[in-house]
């Protein structure tokens, strides 16, 4: 018990000032609105200072066409890859002003994002292909299971979405895919620029992007970011951050590089929760206005900081042999004072528009839930990943071999309880608010109480092999095996949060597990024609109790056998004008073969052990149109069709014995049956003019009877740019044109979140 402070990041006051320091400090000074001051299509590209300016979109989507993934793991262009890839590059990026991951991710059919860890709203939940993907992202190809919110995107090159069960490839999960976010690195050559922009809602952004050749081979390349934004429409909620990252690098065009790379961001952001949300009422309840704020702004808050450091080596033994090692160590602290919109809701007719009986106080909210929710985390991470691939020949066959080692350790530590006590530990008590102008400042008891403790640690090791075998100009077969020991602990300690023992222990559990995963793919390939190929791919995913550091497992589930979930897609890639667009389509089946359910009264399982009975599908039909149609017209298209299903949803037993399955038949949450998404631009004359569109059809917040429905929309952006010489351009960025309002995540209990309302911002850039 303790009157409650929050902790203080570093300089979490004044980031534009430090980040402007910090630019300005620089011998040369980069980044890029909608063009990069590098061509990124080759890592040892050299500005030309004799070139033509370019157009705002001229850098080509290039490996959005044709070339290989990221990850050594990949030894084949997207042409020939037996897998549904998307490459977000930062130049497309730029162009539609996409920051932060939710942005990049929300312009992606098939994704949706939940409203929260637990309903709390503390990082990256993401929904993809009707499967949680929150625990499958990586930076550089390895992971980063960090539940944490990823705000801003100045320090990456590209986004690259894979799409379906992919654990032989990510490791334990990933189930609905993997998203991998590739990081800036030093190069060969100089380049920089500069950008500035300001917009409606106080949007005040800097970066600042630097590439500087020194000798002997090496490299040094220096980002730093400051930004600040309200959000759109609304009263309370804004973001403020400031980032920075540095890439060294040696060795470069010799056989043996070394690259160190330093990354830090920090935020501090008063968190979007939301409105009441009920289908029934047309959404939005009657008489709310879409500015309301029903938190406590002078309470909420939002703090991360995040610090990694990676060192690679690079070795090339001859032409057809190389060895790629990388080591990374990374801290993120996050903390979180929340007050989520949950209550009771009292229209003005009358009506709580969540029974549909009459309510004493017309026009009014009752605050209740998880107020004054307070989590302060710390994850840690320490990862060695080595490759060793290998070109050669056996007879007549092509082999591309990749043989790999990774060892991982991660650490998480949760302290958890509530900023709104009294000093006795009793709750406070909320007073009413009126439902058309809320009064969101809070004055009641501020004393942290604790309520808990967890400590999660989690060790992998993995082997893996990876090879394509090439039986002439038209074959291919791409064979892949991962087999890792995945072991991992929970410690969870709760305290007495009031009366006489207020603080005193009252429990402490300690939950592991360990297990033994094997995961495979394979695909075969089928080219046509040089330009064009035909694939049908299938791969398993291996899912444990323990599948990420932070997720608990407990007495139910810890000793429970590894979930199974399997992919088969059948597939084309076509490179049309010159290679200049790719053309691809597929049909797919993710089928979640087993997962954990409860087994409630059961006399042959006391322990109440949950079983691997839950079944669950995903057939699903997606097409992309990717490049140039003509050198002035570039498009960026992507259509998904999911039909999802809960195909079981309660134990063998339950099944049996009461022949009730309320789920079976109702749609996987989350996952809308229709999505689409679009960004064209068309340039000439130093003029670049782009649009875009994003749809998605109607969604449930859950498998249950009744559950909450997410109304579909459709939302448009667009975008001018002039490039006045070879240094010199101004982007107009205008998001939500027709200024709809909408709502993209939601929950259970009567909330959701809105999308932001209309917005403009203008960025000039001016690289040398």
């Amino acid at each position: 018990m303790s009157n409650f402070r929050p902790r203080a990041l570093i300089a979490s006051r004044s980031p534009l000032t430090l980040a402007l320091a910090l630019a300005l400090s620089s011998p040369v000074i980069a980044a890029d609105p909608a063009i990069d001051p590098a061509d990124t299509s080759s890592s040892n590209a050299v500005a030309d200072p004799q070139q033509k300016p370019k157009d705002l979109d001229s850098v080509e989507v290039v490996a959005d066409r044709m070339e290989k993934p990221s990850s050594v793991k990949y030894t084949e262009p997207l042409l020939d890859t037996p897998q549904t890839i998307t490459v977000v590059t930062k130049e497309v990026m730029d162009q539609q002003n996409l920051i932060g991951l939710r942005d990049v991710l929300s312009t992606l059919p098939g994704i949706t994002f939940g409203a929260g860890e637990g309903g709390g709203g503390y990082g990256d939940s993401i929904n993809l292909r009707g499967f949680s993907a929150s625990n499958d992202i990586s930076v550089d190809g390895v992971r980063d299971s960090a539940q944490y919110t990823r705000t801003d995107n100045f320090n990456l090159e590209s986004l690259e979405l894979v799409n379906g069960a992919n654990s032989a490839m990510s490791g334990a999960g990933s189930v609905g895919g993997n998203i991998n976010l590739v990081g800036k690195t030093a190069r060969s050559g100089e380049f920089g620029a500069f950008t500035l922009g300001v917009g409606t809602d106080g949007l005040t952004r800097l970066t600042a992007d630097s590439n500087i050749e020194l000798d002997d081979g090496a490299a040094l390349r220096l980002n730093a970011m400051a930004h600040r934004n309200d959000v759109p429409d609304r009263d309370v909620e804004q973001y403020e951050r400031w980032g920075f990252a540095s890439s060294f690098v040696m060795g470069l065009g010799s056989t043996t590089r070394v690259t160190v790379n330093l990354f830090h961001q920090q935020d501090d952001n008063v968190p979007e929760y939301g409105l009441p949300y009920f289908a029934a009422y047309g959404g939005l309840l009657p008489g709310v206005d879409r500015e309301s704020y029903f938190g406590y702004s002078n309470m909420d808050r939002q703090e991360i900081e995040v610090t990694s450091l990676t060192g690679v080596l690079e070795r090339d033994f001859s032409d057809n042999v190389s060895l790629r090692s990388l080591a990374r160590v990374q801290r993120v602290d996050q903390f979180t004072l929340v007050n989520p919109t949950q209550g009771a809701w009292c229209l003005d007719s009358g009506i709580n528009p969540a029974t549909g009986a009459a309510c004493t106080t017309p026009g009014s909210y009752q605050p209740s839930g998880p107020r004054g929710t307070t989590r302060d985390t710390r994850s840690g991470l320490a990862v060695s990943q080595t490759d060793v691939t290998a070109r050669f020949a056996t007879g007549g066959v092509e082999h591309a071999l990749v043989a790999g080692l990774s060892l991982a350790s991660e650490t998480y530590d949760l302290e958890n309880g509530n900023s709104q006590r009294n000093p006795d530990g009793t709750a406070a008590s909320y007073p009413l608010m009126d439902l058309h102008d809320p009064d969101h400042v809070y004055t009641g008891p501020m004393t942290y109480i604790r309520a808990g403790k967890t400590r999660g640690e989690l060790s992998n090791k993995a082997l893996y092999l990876f090879d394509t075998l090439k039986f002439g100009p038209k074959w291919e077969l791409s064979l892949g095996a991962r087999y890792e020991n995945n072991e991992g602990s929970t410690v969870t300690t709760t305290f007495a949060s009031s009366g006489a023992n207020l603080g005193q222990v009252t429990a402490r559990n300690v939950f592991e597990n360990e297990d033994n995963l094997f995961s495979w793919r394979t695909g075969v390939v089928f080219k046509p024609v040089e330009n064009g190929s035909v694939y049908l791919s299938y791969a398993n995913s291996k899912t444990p109790s323990k599948a990420s550091v932070n997720g608990a497992c407990n007495a139910a589930t810890c000793e429970v056998d590894p979930e199974t979930a399997a992919n088969i897609e059948l597939g084309t890639k076509w490179a049309l004008f010159e290679e200049k667009l790719l053309l691809s389509g597929a049909l797919f089946r993710n089928d979640r073969q087993n997962y954990k359910v409860a087994d409630p009264a059961n006399p042959d399982n006391p322990t109440g052990m949950q079983q691997l009975d839950g079944q669950a599908r995903v057939d699903g039909l997606i097409l992309g149109a990717m490049g140039k149609i003509t050198n002035a017209w570039s498009v960026h298209a992507q259509y998904t069709h999911l039909d999802s299903e809960v195909l079981q949803s309660v134990s063998d037993r339950v099944k049996e014995t009461t022949g009730i399955d309320a789920q079976a038949g109702n749609p996987l949450p989350n996952t809308p049956k229709n999505s689409a998404s679009l960004w064209t631009t068309w340039s000439h004359a130093g003029w670049t003019l782009g649009y875009g569109a994003s749809w998605m059809s109607d969604f449930v917040a859950s498998s249950v009877a009744n559950a909450p429905v997410l109304e579909g929309y459709a939302t448009h952006r667009a975008m001018v740019g002039y490039q006045f010489n070879d240094q010199l351009s101004l982007q107009l960025n205008i998001d939500n044109l027709s200024d709809k309002q909408y709502f993209t995540r939601i929950r259970n209990n009567g909330w959701a979140t809105p999308g932001a309302a209309r917005s403009a911002t203008l960025t000039a850039a001016y690289r040398f």
